[in-house]
């Protein structure tokens, strides 16, 4: 080798180990975090369904066959609206019974008002006359017998005709007072009358109890009866989820019950539309806690239930237990012993890497509230990355 190309090759290593001197002076480059000051929102994120305040089991009042069943689970009804239809053919002819009862009963008392009591009356009128004619007949025979004329038989033979014409007068009105509006035959007959209306009103009720028919305005979620089935009292043919306020219930951990207020808002979403997010809020904690899963359940009313939103549906939900307008935020990937007495970061100060301990505040999404320790701007290393206290890095382009 010539001196030239000696000096040449020299020249070349001496820039290479230079080279290498001045990347090992630089460090590593390394990714990175930067504290950030924002607003910082704290969520409990949980699962749970959709439950409307109750359910509505409906079963038959009677024992009969089903004679049709106009309505599909899962199809909306409402109020009044016909679900199952019972074979009523008997009931119906109970009814017309008791309608024959009914008008037997009222015209009995018609005949009563109609005829017997203006019979009565006229039977009260004739038989006053006949005892004025037996009294006076009886004081005439008394005049005779006294003068002489008669005897004691024709005497005692007036009195007998006196007595009978005073009790037949006082039979006669009698009867005639029962018959009248305050009278025990009109009473009894009236009763009847109103006994016989009452038996029809219950057989129409009975023969309502074929029609069953919607108790409230909601959604059909279970169906267990075909035409053609019998059906009997005791027994849940379908259950109605009705209309009204639509809650979510949730399991939480009991970890989170200090951060949980009545009112807190809420965000929602369903595992059949997790498009459509809908706001809910914080309406009840359950006081226990589930021995076994360790789990408190809390419910959330949704004042405006988005279409589609069904009984028993999953839910994804975020209730916000925490909301700071100016917080100093780092990814929680960036933080040492997070859940020890002394968390600690890797900040990079004039390109070497430095521990410093930090205070830190709620944590939410995969950030960390920084309450002291940390300032906005400062770049932090991920708690991935090992390195040497003090040792010289280069940051690649914030995360």
């Amino acid at each position: 080798m010539s001196a030239k190309q000696w000096m040449a090759a020299a020249g070349v290593g001496l820039a290479l180990t230079a080279a290498a001197a001045w990347g090992w002076w630089r460090g590593r480059e390394l990714p990175s975090y930067t504290v950030q000051r924002g607003e910082f929102v704290q969520a409990i994120v949980a699962s749970g369904r959709v439950e409307t305040p109750h359910r509505i089991d409906i079963g038959a009042q009677i024992t009969a066959p089903v004679a049709a069943v106009p309505v599909a689970e899962g199809q909306r009804v409402s109020r009044g609206q016909l679900l199952v239809q019972l074979d009523d053919r008997e009931l119906a002819v109970a009814v017309q019974a008791a309608q024959a009862q009914v008008a037997q009963a009222e015209a009995k008392l018609r005949q009563l008002v109609e005829v017997q009591a203006p019979v009565s009356a006229l039977a009260v009128r004739q038989t006053r006359i006949s005892l004025d004619n037996a009294r006076a007949q009886a004081q005439r025979q008394a005049d005779l017998f006294q003068q002489g004329f008669i005897g004691q038989a024709a005497l005692d033979e007036s009195v007998k005709a006196r007595e009978l014409a005073e009790a037949q007068w006082r039979s006669a009105v009698k009867q005639a007072e029962s018959e009248m509006p305050s009278g025990s035959d009109f009473a009894l007959a009236r009763a009847n009358a109103d006994a016989a209306r009452a038996a029809l009103d219950a057989a129409r009720v009975r023969q309502g109890y074929a029609r069953i028919v919607a108790p409230a305005a909601g959604v059909l979620i279970a169906r267990s009866v075909e035409a053609g089935e019998q059906v009997s009292p005791g027994h849940v043919l379908m259950t109605l989820s009705p209309d009204g306020a639509t809650q979510l219930v949730v399991q939480i951990d009991e970890k989170h019950l200090r951060h949980l207020a009545l009112g807190a808002p809420a965000w929602a979403s369903s595992e059949a539309y997790p498009e459509r997010r809908f706001s809910a809020e914080l309406a009840f904690v359950n006081p226990g806690v589930n021995p076994q899963t360790g789990a408190v359940t809390v419910k959330l009313d949704v004042p405006h239930p988005p279409p589609g939103l069904q009984q028993d549906m999953t839910v994804s939900v975020n209730v916000e237990v925490a909301r700071h307008a100016d917080a100093l935020v780092l990814s929680s990937d960036a933080i040492h012993d997070a859940a020890g007495p002394r968390p600690w970061v890797v900040r990079v100060e004039g390109g070497r890497a430095r521990r410093a301990e930090v205070k830190l505040g709620a944590s939410a999404g995969g950030r960390t509230e920084i309450a002291g320790g940390l300032q906005a701007g400062d770049r932090v290393l991920p708690a991935s990355v090992v390195v040497r206290d003090g040792e010289h890095v280069r940051l690649a382009a914030p995360a």
